[in-house]
């Protein structure tokens, strides 16, 4: 796929996405969006790439929704949808289209917002693993304000990340913020000088991948954002003795406890293609 509305770098195993329209603050546009997801497909199909980062060209992030389409149609793009239930495929959420293909990567997503963050740039972030910010950026869920309900899975994803009453805060009020209130919130990781951004996330992410197993990881990941919505903690411990069971006895594992034994480095080489990327015990529903 040939990238207009982005690019990417790869080195060191970590893929760089880069939103690059910064003519236009970075705004968010439905090729961005396909760019974007085609990018995490190419990261979490291939054994080169160790983690991702997300960041932004020029002095934002993501100033949100392009609210002047280069094509002249609808800017969420749904020209062809009529009546109120239409059929699902014509009005899907781009920003929730995105959002789920974060949700579903399974490398290490880290995002190094290097600027303001509105809309659905910021609620893009929320699946993210790691959120890293430009101190004094502006952050917004500014939707009410704007006459309409919040997107990108945002709903699900806040009240996960900041708790209830400070979604409700944000989300109801449309405020701007500043940035340092979304690190006191939990909503960042920490913040940085604008300059920096971008190298602290490529020194979390490598360590994060230093010394760990891609395939732990992917499973780790999975586990950390699934199994809190099961209603009981017997859930979380099928699913935690069955990896640890599959893992130890014929995937990564296999090495790892030998290595450490042995005081030498693992060989972790099971091939990411070998594991599944769909388990029983995680029901995705259909969307029809």
């Amino acid at each position: 796929m040939d990238y207009k509305d982005i690019k990417t770098e790869l080195s060191e195993n970590i893929l760089t996405i880069t939103l690059n329209r910064p003519e236009r603050l970075n705004a968010f546009t439905l090729r961005m969006k396909d760019e974007v997801v085609h990018a995490l497909n190419y990261a979490d199909s291939t054994d080169e790439v160790r983690a991702v980062i997300v960041t932004g060209a020029g002095k934002v992030f993501c100033a949100g929704m392009e609210m002047e389409p280069e094509d002249g149609g609808n800017l969420f793009g749904y020209d062809d949808a009529e009546g109120m239930d239409p059929p699902l495929e014509q009005i899907r959420d781009s920003g929730g289209e995105l959002s789920l293909a974060i949700y579903q990567c399974r490398k290490p997503v880290i995002a190094a917002i290097n600027g303001a963050a509105v809309g659905v740039g910021i609620t893009m972030t929320l699946p993210m693993d790691i959120r890293l910010v430009a101190e004094n950026s502006k952050i917004g869920f500014v939707f009410t304000q704007r006459g309409i309900t919040p997107e990108a899975c945002s709903s699900w994803f806040l009240p996960r990340v900041v708790g209830m009453q400070k979604a409700l805060e944000w989300v109801i009020s449309g405020d701007i913020f500043m940035a340092e209130e979304g690190v006191e919130a939990g909503l960042f990781h920490s913040a940085h000088d604008k300059g920096e951004v971008l190298d602290v996330a490529r020194c979390m992410a490598r360590k994060m991948i230093a010394k760990s197993s891609p395939i732990a990881v992917a499973l780790a990941k999975q586990m950390l954002w699934r199994n809190p919505n099961f209603s009981h903690p017997a859930e979380a411990h099928v699913v935690e003795s069955k990896m640890i069971y599959w893992s130890n006895e014929f995937w990564d594992g296999k090495d790892g406890f030998t290595a450490f034994l042995e005081k030498r480095a693992p060989r972790f080489e099971t091939a990411m293609a070998d594991i599944p990327k769909q388990f029983d015990f995680w029901k995705e529903p259909e969307i029809e």
